[in-house]
This record gives C-alpha cells, structure tokens and sequence, in this order.
C-alpha cells in the first residue's frame, strides 16, 4: 500500500506539473507564437491560454506595441560632396507577430541596417543646402521607402525623424557669414525703404501745403475783388443818387454834401492820436457859408413840409427869416 500511496501521490504531482506547465499566460501588448513539434501553428493573445506542454511550445514573444530604433551616428556625402553628420530614430510596431517572427531573423537588426542604408540613399541624392531646409522631405521620403519594404515582415514604420544635421565646421562658418551678410542686406533695403517712404510722404506734405496756400491766396483774391466790386457798385450807385439829388435840389444840394464831407474831414482831423494841434487852412467865412447852405437846405426841405400840410387845412403864413439866410 505504501508504494501504492506514493505512487499515486508521484502521478497526482506529475498531473499537476503538466498541467501547470501546460497553461500561457500573456501580458497585454505581447503576443507569443505557438509551435508544434517546432512548427507554427497559431497565435497566443494576451490573457490565459492552455496549450499541452510537450507537444506545444511557445515559439517567439513578440512585442506588439510601438518601439523605437535609435539611428546611430554617420558620415553621409551630399550630392555636391559635403560632409555631414546625422542621426535619428525609426519608429515602428508589429502589426503581424507570425510574419515578423518568421519573415526576419531579426527584426530590430534589420530595420536599423535597413533604415542606415535608405537614409545615406536619400540624403545622397540632395545637396547640402537641401538637406539642411528640406528635412521634412527627408523623413517622408525614408518612411515612405522603409516602411514599403517592411510590410513583408508585417511591421508597420509609423514614423521616422532626422534628430540632427553637422556640416563641418568651416560649412558652419560660411554659412554664418553668408547669413550675417544676408540679414545686413535685408537691414539696408528696409532702411533704404524707409528713408524712401518717409521722403515721399514728407514730399506729399509739402504738395498739400503749396496747394492749400495756393487755393487760400486764390480764394482771398476772389473775395477781395468781389469787396471791391461791391464798393465800386456802391459808389456808382452813391454818385447816381447825388447826382439825382443835385438834379433836383440845385446849389443847395451841392451846399449839403460839400458840407458833409467837410465835416466829416475835420473829423477825422479831431480823432487823429497823433494830432496834439490843429490848423484849418479855410476862413471861417467859408464855414459860416458852408453851415448857412445846410441851413438854407434844412429850411427849404421843413417850408415845403409845412407847405404841403397848410395848404390841406388853410392859406400859408409869410415864412419866417433865419438868423442865417441871406439877401439875395
């Protein structure tokens, strides 16, 4: 009984070894191939999986999630023979874990030559000045190529970035220098385009003023010849009065407005500032004279008033005499 027990007690702990043995368990972003006597058969996803040990074997455990590939370092020649160093990095992810476990005997190896040879191909092809402002074109390019040629493998190139360009130093230089030179000449056209525009607005400034002065001297003449105009119009229409009123009055008239502007004349004599005294070079005689005549004027116009009304109501009284009439 005793061998019995351990026996049994051996099958029941080789059961559970096998049984252990036989279970695949896979994390997530993983995927292991199945062999069967070391050929593929099908694909373990990530969770719990029972395979027998002894007959099945877990071929390649293949990582399913998006890796990167550092491009090491290299010295690449241009089209127009530069020197230049550059690096990068590839990135990609297993889309069919049978076919990258099988297709290539080693992935990593292979995309990393694959991508050194494609990127000397490429940049190859460019001129230095290229390479260095058309690194997106670059990157389109490689992908485009490297991912073409790894669909095979069932790897998908999702991505792959130039980290750096080095020309050689004296490159570096040059190219400093020509920019420094570049950036001047930029500086000096936009001065000159300065000075020019402030040139011409200053030039159109001064248009603007000459015309505006031109067209206020013009429009100042225009009033100044319409003010005489007036005056002239005025004065004509003043001598045409007088000479109705002198027409019609006679000596007396002429009397008035002699008086008129005589007086007015001294006058002025009377307000001038600077005049502390005055001389009148006429007699006193003429005064008199002139003063009667405005008398004389004054008493013809009342007498025919007074005429005009006595002779509506009753006969006319004898005219009274004034201090200054005269004989005639």
């Amino acid at each position: 009984m005793d061998v019995l027990s351990t026996f049994l007690v051996f099958v029941a702990v080789l059961v559970v070894l096998y049984l252990f043995s036989s279970v695949k368990i896979v994390r997530q972003g993983y995927q292991y191939t199945i062999e069967h006597f070391g050929r593929y058969t099908t694909t373990a996803t990530p969770g719990f999986n029972f395979y027998p040990a002894f007959f099945y074997r877990v071929g390649r455990k293949v990582n399913m999630m998006e890796q990167v590939i550092d491009i090491p370092g290299q010295e690449i020649i241009t089209k127009d023979n530069a020197m230049v160093s550059t690096d990068g990095v590839v990135f990609f992810q297993v889309l069919d874990a049978p076919k990258a476990a099988y297709e290539v005997s080693d992935l990593t190896n292979a995309l990393l030559n694959l991508a050194t040879t494609n990127l000397r191909t490429v940049m190859g092809s460019m001129d230095l000045d290229e390479t260095l402002s058309k690194r997106d074109e670059i990157n389109a390019r490689l992908l485009n190529v490297v991912d073409h040629a790894t669909t095979p493998w069932g790897v998908k190139i999702t991505r792959v970035e130039i980290k750096d360009i080095r020309p050689p130093r004296d490159i570096v230089d040059s190219m400093a220098r020509q920019m420094k030179a570049e950036r001047e000449k930029r500086a000096n056209i936009l001065d000159a385009e300065g000075d020019r525009a402030s040139q011409i607005l200053r030039a159109e400034g001064l248009k603007q003023s000459a015309i505006l002065e031109a067209e206020g001297k013009r429009e100042a003449a225009y009033r100044e010849a319409e003010a005489r105009e007036r005056a002239a119009e005025a004065e004509a229409n003043a001598t045409l009065v007088v000479s109705e009123a002198i027409a019609k009055g006679g000596a007396q008239a002429i009397n008035y407005f002699v008086a008129q502007k005589y007086v007015e004349a001294v006058g002025k004599f009377a307000t001038s500032p600077n005049a502390k005294t005055i001389l009148f070079p006429v007699e006193a005689t003429q005064l008199i004279g002139t003063l009667g005549g405005i008398g004389e004027l004054a008493r013809d116009v009342l007498d025919k008033g007074e005429q005009s009304a006595d002779t509506a109501a009753s006969p006319a009284p004898a005219p009274r005499r004034s201090p200054f009439d005269r004989d005639h």
